[in-house]
């Protein structure tokens, strides 16, 4: 990072993102994640701790099958132990056959956690960091020192903090990132104390801040006026307690209000995007309130607000909506959404007609869907089949004509699942039936079943990924399902929708559009090769 003139961004979402309440992500979604942090343009990727868990070791093994464009994956950890064993450390040896260009090592700057969590001297603590991070510089890393509870420890004793990070710099660490870790901090101590940092040390500066006091993006931002140049955060900002630094303010108040240069990689327009899709992954609700990506960070009700917005909207939002990927939502209006649509189309290579009217009819469809539930961000392929089928490119290439569930278990500790049902496609009817572990998978297996003659094709195609979430929780039992299904053909991926009171219904319409996604797409492909 020498000479970079630019900010650093470092996601964490992976690690401190899943210390979250109600966060959990499995091994591939922590791979898909990683995939769009890459295409957004993040430059470190934070994927977790090895040896603490076996999905991190895991996750450390598979990432490495990801064709990343520009970011680089880091293993974090501790330092060792003792100071003088750290060639046997377990936790380094671990660090180091994650096998990653990036490590990012935490150890104690405040004398209080020193002395009373490891029981150190001052002397030991300072030899501890130094040999930690020299034996890693000399495994040939790059090595980021997470200074924690920096800011504590510098309000207490200043001295042995700035020590500390002294002899982090000394070892060879390359940045010094200072960790708010109690989220107590605010911001005019945060930029004199990294002011401070900067003016005693060579090494570039990071932030890491919690948001324990709700000011986690006001002090990172702090950090990076006083003179920081790396920042550390999370997608939405989850993470343990109150959370983290949310990347998804920081990145825009970085580029729209300071004016700093970012990864050059970095469309900020696909940041909205970004932000749902991490969310759905996560199978948690978005916050409609979260500031440039939120569902109401740009929306207008009623009086005069709507009339002066309609006029100019620069009178009530301090950004253009667009330009974070967002769109103006005037609640008593049909004029909203259409710019996030031509986006995409543009993006799904889809040419959209110059008709006005359409693309009012659609945005207004769409509207309508989703406050009946549907959720299209993390469902692309959903999406897709609903766009292309308004401009009549496409129908579905089958029809269930009859489904019947059969589900059996007994206090014997007998499970049976059966799904009988009749296909029809192109006028021709397939009457199947398939068994399954569970009412799902048997739907699942009878349907490819009853598509494989027509579409051979399908035989490569499984269900990576399914996720329920309920809808109205007020309504118990009688609220609605959506689901929401990630399917692979072992070379690519793609997302679909379903929704229903029926968790089956719903599941059938999420497996049906995945299955005509995957077709359509192909039949698409011959007919460009048919014509080249």
């Amino acid at each position: 990072m020498k000479n970079i003139n630019r900010i650093e961004l470092f996601d964490t979402t992976l690690r401190d993102g899943m210390q979250g309440e109600g966060v959990n992500l499995s091994l591939h979604d922590k791979l898909l994640i990683t995939q769009r942090l890459d295409d957004f343009g993040i430059d470190i990727i934070e994927g977790g701790w090895p040896g603490s868990n076996p999905k991190d070791e895991e996750y450390f093994k598979e990432v490495k099958n990801l064709n990343l464009g520009h970011a680089q994956v880091c293993a974090f950890g501790s330092t060792a132990r003792y100071p003088d064993k750290v060639n046997t450390d377990k936790n380094i040896e671990t660090l180091l056959k994650a096998e990653t260009p990036i490590i990012t090592i935490f150890g104690k700057t405040w004398r209080f956690h020193s002395e009373v969590s490891l029981g150190l001297s001052d002397q030991e603590n300072e030899e501890l960091i130094y040999n930690s991070i020299f034996y890693l510089k000399e495994a040939g890393r790059r090595v980021i020192f997470d200074a924690e509870h920096f800011f504590d420890g510098y309000k207490d004793d200043k001295t042995f903090a700035i020590k500390m990070i002294t002899a982090a710099e000394s070892a060879g660490a390359e940045t010094i990132v200072l960790c708010d870790t109690n989220g107590g901090s605010l911001p005019a101590e945060v930029f004199k104390i990294t002011g401070d940092v900067i003016s005693k040390l060579n090494s570039p500066i990071g932030i890491h801040t919690h948001n324990d006091s709700e000011l986690a993006v006001s002090n990172s931002l702090a950090a990076v006026e006083a003179g920081a140049i790396h920042i550390q955060g999370t997608i939405n900002g989850f993470g343990e307690r109150c959370g983290n630094a949310n990347l998804c303010s920081i990145i825009p108040n970085l580029q729209l209000k300071l004016f700093k240069s970012l990864n050059p990689k970095i469309d900020i327009k696909k940041i909205t995007s970004l932000s749902h899709y991490v969310s759905e992954l996560m199978n948690m609700i978005p916050d409609n309130r979260a500031a440039f990506v939120g569902k109401s960070a740009f929306a207008h009700k009623g009086g005069i607000h709507v009339s002066s917005v309609l006029k100019d909207s620069r009178m009530y939002e301090h950004i253009v909506p667009e330009s974070v990927g967002n769109t103006q939502h005037v609640l008593i209006s049909d004029l909203s959404g259409q710019s996030n649509i031509h986006y995409k189309a543009k993006e799904l290579g889809i040419d959209l007609p110059e008709n006005k009217e359409f693309n009012k009819q659609f945005v207004q469809s769409l509207k309508t869907l989703e406050y009946e539930g549907f959720q299209f961000d993390g469902a692309e392929a959903s999406f897709e089949l609903r766009l292309r089928s308004e401009l009549n490119e496409y129908e579905p290439l089958f029809q269930i004509k009859y489904a019947k569930i059969n589900v059996l278990f007994d206090e014997n500790g007998l499970e049976y699942s059966e799904a009988v049902l009749k296909v029809e496609v192109g006028g021709e009817i397939e009457h199947t039936a398939c068994d399954g572990n569970g009412p799902i998978n048997a739907l699942d297996n009878a349907l490819k079943k009853a598509l494989l003659r027509f579409y051979p094709e399908i035989s490569d195609i499984h269900l990576v990924d399914y996720k329920v979430r309920v809808l109205g929780e007020k309504n118990g039992t009688d609220a609605k399902i959506r689901v929401l299904v990630e399917s692979s053909d072992g070379n690519e991926t793609w997302s679909t929708v379903g929704l229903s009171y029926n968790i089956i219904k719903a599941s059938q319409q999420a497996l049906s559009d995945a299955l005509n996604y995957r077709i359509f797409k192909n039949n698409k492909l011959k007919k460009v090769v048919s014509n080249y």
